[in-house]
């Protein structure tokens, strides 16, 4: 699990900001977890969802509720970008590509190994309301990072 945390060089001249952004890589299942525990409740139009066959990557961009300034007390979201490399393919349900300004909201990312492979198998990001997505992939290569932009939201995200 790789962790870094940034500051944009326009923050360092000013105040820092309240909690640093986040950056996080997954290179297995355990990192893929903690990244997952990060982007629970992340909001995501299905138009800022994009594979990009010929870079062998999927990526998204998002707004992901902090758990960490929940847990100070705080409530806000950051704008978020996420990706996957070595994707051979990407398959949906519960909602169309055409969808652009639907919005999804991620509960979960797992990746599941293939029987006769040792790194091959398939990430499978679940959303609410029945959606998802599946990626092969030839091994689990995923990267998070915050871009900068906070906001204050109206509540935390209750889950029963």
């Amino acid at each position: 699990m790789t962790a870094e945390f940034d500051r944009p060089a326009a923050a360092t001249a000013a105040a820092p900001p309240p909690f640093p952004l986040l950056r996080l890589a997954a290179m297995d299942s355990d990192d893929l977890a903690v990244l997952s525990t990060h982007l629970q409740d992340m909001e995501v139009a299905v138009g800022d969802l994009a594979y990009l066959p010929a870079e062998r990557r999927f990526a998204l961009v998002g707004k992901r509720f902090d758990w960490v300034a929940a847990a100070a007390g705080g409530c806000e979201r950051c704008a978020t970008g996420l990706h996957f490399d070595r994707v051979t393919a990407v398959a949906r349900s519960g909602f169309a590509q055409s969808d652009g300004d639907r919005q999804l909201n991620l509960l979960a990312i797992a990746f599941t190994p293939q029987q006769d492979e040792a790194a091959a198998g398939s990430v499978t990001l679940t959303f609410s309301g029945g959606a998802a997505l599946r990626l092969a992939v030839d091994c689990l290569e995923a990267q998070m990072r915050d871009l900068g932009d906070r906001w204050p939201c109206d509540r935390t995200p209750l889950h029963p």
